[in-house]
């Protein structure tokens, strides 16, 4: 069994059954868009969220656990959700297929395979979509309040800018705030939030 399955394998969701905090404070965001994927989606959470938002939502994740999981969440919010169950290093990413892109807390290196699927979430966006991503600071392993405890699975501003900078960024955040998302997300938090569009 794996890390991610083992992870899920309980009764409880690890991050809990709401929205992460900054995706919610967006929904205003994802107004007049048709299509979401939303990216290591785990337990669904959030892309339960995005399809009570009205998008068509595809959910990848590697944890087949974790997807049945998103299935049975989504039955309860009455909302319906396609997932699928992958190797996000080997996923193809198809070209302008996806209105919104919503990657949140991904955690994946070495840095190659971060910067791929960095590229890869770009090349997905429809011309005129949205990329919704939080991530970790390196502040964060000071906290130790949840996230990777690898250096190389965290954010900077320079990085992000770098690597999405074929994308219109309306706002990227570093702040500090406290997190009570699931037992494995609490406490005071280093986070860094990124919302960018494709040009058109």
């Amino acid at each position: 069994m794996s890390f991610w399955d083992q992870r899920y394998d309980r009764a409880e969701y690890v991050f809990g059954e709401a929205p992460n905090a900054f995706l919610a404070a967006n929904a205003e965001r994802l107004k007049g868009y048709g299509s979401a994927l939303a990216v290591a989606d785990g337990e669904g959470r959030n892309g339960v969220f995005l399809a009570e938002q009205g998008l068509d939502v595809l959910a990848v994740d590697a944890s087949p656990i974790g997807l049945a999981k998103a299935d049975q969440l989504a039955e309860r919010r009455g909302v319906t959700l396609t997932t699928q169950c992958l190797d996000i290093g080997a996923y193809d990413w198809p070209e302008a297929r996806f209105d919104v892109v919503a990657a949140i807390f991904i955690q994946f290196a070495p840095p190659a395979m971060r910067d791929a699927m960095f590229a890869g979430m770009v090349r997905t966006l429809k011309p005129g979509g949205l990329l919704l991503l939080e991530g970790y600071r390196p502040e964060q392993l000071g906290y130790g309040t949840g996230g990777p405890g690898q250096l190389e699975n965290l954010y900077t501003e320079a990085l992000l800018r770098a690597r999405f900078g074929a994308l219109e960024i309306i706002s990227l955040e570093s702040y500090d705030a406290e997190l009570s998302e699931g037992s494995a997300h609490a406490g005071p938090s280093a986070l860094i939030d990124l919302v960018a569009r494709k040009p058109a």
